[in-house]
């Protein structure tokens, strides 16, 4: 969410942001709504100091027996505590109004972030002196490769028809040797982070608050793609990703500036509606309503953000690069970023059952975006309380994850071998199925 005053003071530098997003321009309209709350405010104010100083009268007229004075002005206080609602409820109305046009504008994408409408107008990204030859190859298949369902429906290993009888469409039931590399590919991948890069391990509750969706944007854009369960007199959501609850650990608090970066790590199912995808992916684990995935969440200054985001993009290809799966990493367009980020890498994993790239990696940095809306802050060095920057990524999506070995480590008869960093947690198994 934007600070008004920043978008008062760069009208045009703020639009000229949001055409990059496709947006129309909004400061105009933004910036008088606030000069009608401003002035109401003012007016608030003043007919408050009105009545103060008309109060105060009454007991002096009252102590120089001026009854008739103090008549007229208890009658003056009367009329001017009926304007101080007035203007106070006009004064909270346009506030909300206000606060309710702030919450539904997208980030603000960095200037480097390539221009573009939609998935076509991403850039492949690489870091100096890195190319494609530095990921993992494509594997040399010398056979049809199949996709991922067949392969796991082969070996009754995935039942999406059961899901289906349970739950309905976009579920699946893993068993046996499939489930259990569904399992270890978790915990590998929750042991790197934690292990390796630092990060802390959090079990956060799967069901928050509206204000917590809030925090970190799900609400109210997005409101049509999550579930919600009855709470008493209210509701909670299911996470989408633990990005949310990860994120939320900071909001309204001050945090001292020696405390970060700070960096989460989590292990959790996820639940989406998938509004709006009808007819994609119906087939397979590609895109359901539950899911597991390793989320990462950081915490930073404003200075330290951009390295942030780079450090987390490298730590979630590692994931890829100890499994031996091909990918790519791509720089989102302005059209294609989500709706909190200034900046977002992908990385797409090589599928050849699909034969093609297919994301298991998103990695946003928000800067102070989700702070403004969370309240979460950090003294500096002054001493003064600044917003913190957030960024999230996923460190990956389990069941893709699974989806790529699967397909990348296919052979001939069916079988599916076993990734050597994945063999320890699969009790020393290189093989399952044929």
């Amino acid at each position: 969410m934007f600070d008004i005053k920043w978008i008062s003071a760069n009208p045009e530098a703020f639009d000229a942001a949001l055409a990059k997003r496709g947006q129309s321009p909004l400061s105009a309209s933004l910036i008088s709504l606030d000069e009608k709350r401003r002035a109401i405010v003012t007016e608030l104010n003043s007919v408050q100091e009105k009545r103060n100083t008309s109060s105060k009268q009454i007991g002096q007229a009252k102590a120089q027996k001026d009854e008739s004075r103090a008549a007229e002005l208890m009658a003056e206080v009367a009329g001017l505590k009926d304007r101080l609602a007035e203007l106070d409820a006009s004064e909270k109305a346009l506030t909300e109004e206000l606060r309710n046009a702030l919450s539904g504008i997208p980030n603000i994408p960095l200037v480097e972030v390539p221009e573009g409408v939609d998935e076509h107008d991403n850039q492949p990204y690489f870091r100096p002196n890195e190319s494609e030859a530095t990921r993992p190859a494509k594997p040399n298949l010398h056979f049809a490769p199949k996709e991922h369902y067949e392969l796991g429906e082969r070996m009754g290993g995935m039942d999406f028809e059961g899901a289906a009888k349970l739950s309905g469409s976009r579920f699946v039931i893993l068993k046996g040797q499939i489930a259990r590399l569904e399992r270890a590919i978790g915990q590998f991948m929750l042991d790197l982070h934690v292990n390796e890069h630092g990060y802390t391990e959090v079990q956060p509750p799967l069901m928050v608050r509206d204000e917590a969706l809030f925090g970190t944007n799900q609400l109210p854009k997005f409101e049509e793609d999550l579930f919600f369960v009855p709470h008493g007199d209210s509701r909670l959501g299911l996470i989408p990703t633990a990005e949310v609850p990860l994120t939320n650990l900071v909001r309204e608090s001050i945090l001292s500036e020696g405390e970060l970066p700070l960096r989460f790590t989590a292990l959790t199912p996820c639940f989406r509606s998938e509004a709006g995808s009808a007819g994609r992916d119906t087939r397979g684990m590609l895109r359901q309503h539950q899911f597991n995935k390793v989320e990462l969440v950081s915490i930073t200054t404003p200075e330290t953000s951009g390295d942030e985001h780079e450090r987390m993009l490298t730590c979630a290809e590692e994931v890829l690069k100890r499994l031996g799966i091909h990918y790519r990493v791509m720089t989102l367009c302005t059209g294609d970023m989500g709706f909190g980020a200034q900046k977002t890498y992908d990385i797409e994993a090589w599928l050849p059952g699909q034969n093609t790239y297919r994301e298991i990696s998103s990695v946003s940095v928000c800067g102070d975006f989700q702070a403004r809306r969370m309240d979460a802050r950090y003294r500096d060095a002054d001493g003064k309380p600044q917003f913190v920057h957030t960024l999230n990524g996923s460190g990956v999506a389990v069941g893709r994850a699974l989806i790529a070995v699967m397909e990348n480590y296919q052979n001939a008869d069916g079988s599916i071998s076993i990734p050597s960093a994945l063999q320890p947690y699969m009790g020393g198994i290189t093989k399952i199925g044929g």
